[in-house]
């Protein structure tokens, strides 16, 4: 006797006010249930209305399961080979930096991760030293901008070796060590601070903090100067990949971004 076949003879029964059957009881249908998606087998007698949301939970609760397993997989075999493949690449802009200015080549900011855990974002440095003291660097109007977009058109600080690995991505590349520990996925939203999550997503900040923030993103790679959060537009489609993420949704994620890189329509 099938899943379905069960529930039916069981909403007949509820129907008559016979209760549960002595033949095959609900209890031993939601362990069925349980059983087959990994859940835990612990039973308690529901109605048939509530069989039903519980076998479709534990249904797409499986499903879920499998796409964390593959993907973290794919995170861990996917930021090991590159790290191997493009030592070299990291040695070289490493050397770079370092000679722009003298100043240290790697910059670590603390975002918001999964769920609220701290973590520390390394990037190859792109800005001046003590670019963190805006009031000093920046104009009023271009420090209005930063703390309403929390980014700046034409930044002053940004150095020329920098400039150009915003405009490649390469900038980002220190961040494939933290996928391959596990601090950042391949695809996620963006890894925000504390303050932008804060006041940018309000409410909704749990929801945003139920995944692991990503190296690329659905708002990166769908019109990220275009969608702002002043209109709305970039914390919808953050949420939208939050509801919607999927080994498919992730790859096409990945294969418009690699179109992005090598069109140089980078980071700005």
């Amino acid at each position: 006797m099938t899943i379905k076949n069960k529930i039916e003879n069981r909403r007949a029964e509820s129907a008559h006010g016979e209760g549960i059957a002595a033949e095959y009881t609900f209890g031993e249908m939601y362990r069925e249930s349980a059983s087959r998606f990994g859940a835990g087998t612990s039973a308690v007698e529901w109605d048939a209305g509530n069989f039903l949301v519980t076998y479709f939970e534990l249904k797409k609760s499986g499903k879920r399961r499998i796409y964390a397993f593959i993907k973290r997989a794919f995170d861990i075999l996917s930021s090991l080979t590159f790290l191997i493949v493009f030592s070299w690449l990291y040695l070289l802009i490493a050397v770079l930096v370092k000679a722009s200015d003298g100043g240290k080549v790697l910059y670590f900011h603390e975002r918001v991760g999964k769920n609220g855990k701290t973590i520390r974002i390394p990037k190859f440095r792109t800005m001046k030293q003590n670019a963190d003291k805006l009031e000093d660097m920046l104009t009023p109007e271009q420090l209005e901008q930063y703390k309403r977009e929390y980014k700046i058109d034409n930044d002053p600080r940004i150095t020329r070796i920098g400039a150009f690995l915003r405009r490649t991505s390469l900038d980002e590349l220190p961040q494939i060590w933290s996928i391959f520990i596990g601090q950042l996925s391949v695809v996620g939203p963006r890894p925000l601070m504390k303050s932008e999550v804060e006041e940018k997503y309000g409410a909704e900040r749990d929801r945003l903090l139920s995944v692991k923030p990503g190296l690329i993103g659905y708002w990166a790679a769908n019109g990220r100067s275009n969608c702002t959060y002043e209109s709305g537009q970039r914390q919808k489609m953050e949420l939208y990949y939050v509801d919607n993420r999927s080994l498919w949704l992730d790859t096409k994620i990945i294969c418009k971004t690699v179109v992005s890189v090598l069109r140089k329509e980078g980071a700005r």
